[in-house]
């Protein structure tokens, strides 16, 4: 792989980097309930020196019911400044699995005008399996002034994305398990119905990323796409459980060179919700 400081760094660019004086880590592990891990005390006990945890259900939009929605602006502002993150520095996100979480951050801070933002490719395993130094010191914060410029056109909400699946204007790719795009396996959330979004295609996360935990190179995951039956000249809108693992794709899609693609924050934590909203199954 190329690294790329904007989408996708190795392992050994980061251990090179590690003591830049303007690089800013953060820690985006994030598990669902089912996984039993506790990504906080995982984090207190070892991380990549330097990094700060970003917590991907607090750092949100916690007026929402839904879970951890895209934080306002003002909040996103706020906590990055505590973590001493700003204006003019260069942000490597990682996770505790490998890529899983780390793209929904990267997302988020493209969402925020924020473009010096790279993924860890294999995260934590693949840092700690190369024998990488991990510390349990909480870093040294300096605070830093940060501007944002929210780009709109990154989120879409659910009337965008109906309207986009009846007209059929853009493609639509769930980065869910085939059986619940299916619908026939259960929703790890209760009261959610089985089924995809009409019209949509599913493109699992995990068949993007090599058994060692990093992004398969670019021309394979454009043939992934391609298989799925992805129209890669239209438009992508990404979705997933709960908005988390659509980033996975949606990071994909940007190093692959396609560009025009939004995210479904809701995603099916909302469209499963609903018995207004059509469900498609098989």
């Amino acid at each position: 792989m190329t690294d790329d400081p904007r989408t996708l760094v190795s392992t050994d660019w980061l251990a090179a980097h590690l003591r830049d004086p303007d690089l800013r880590i953060i820690d985006a592990s994030w598990y669902l309930p089912a996984m039993g891990r506790d990504a906080r005390a995982e984090y207190e006990a070892g991380h990549i020196p330097g990094a700060r945890f970003f917590d991907i259900d607090e750092i949100a939009d916690l007026r929402s019911a839904l879970p951890h929605m895209a934080p306002p602006p003002e909040k996103f502002i706020s906590r990055m400044r505590a973590m001493g993150i700003g204006d003019g520095h260069q942000v490597v996100i990682y996770d505790g699995a490998g890529i899983l979480s780390a793209p929904r951050v990267w997302w988020t801070f493209r969402l925020m005008g924020k473009t010096d933002v790279a993924v860890l490719d294999g995260g934590l395993p693949k840092w700690t399996a190369e024998g990488h130094p991990l510390e349990d010191m909480p870093p040294v914060v300096r605070d830093r002034h940060m501007t944002v410029q929210r780009q709109a056109g990154l989120v879409k909400d659910v009337t965008q994305v109906a309207h986009a699946s009846k007209l059929a204007e853009a493609e639509i790719i769930d980065a869910r398990s085939e059986g619940r795009f299916k619908g026939t396996e259960p929703e790890p959330r209760p009261g959610l119905r089985g089924g995809h979004i009409p019209g949509s295609k599913n493109v699992p996360f995990q068949t993007l990323l090599t058994g060692n935990g990093t992004l398969k190179p670019a021309a394979e995951l454009r043939a992934i796409f391609e298989a799925a039956g992805v129209d890669l000249a239209k438009p992508a809108i990404t979705t997933c459980g709960s908005g988390v693992t659509a980033a996975v794709l949606s990071l994909a899609l940007e190093i692959i060179g396609h560009r025009n693609h939004a995210l479904y924050d809701g995603s099916w934590a909302e469209w499963g919700m609903y018995d207004d909203l059509k469900v498609a199954k098989g």
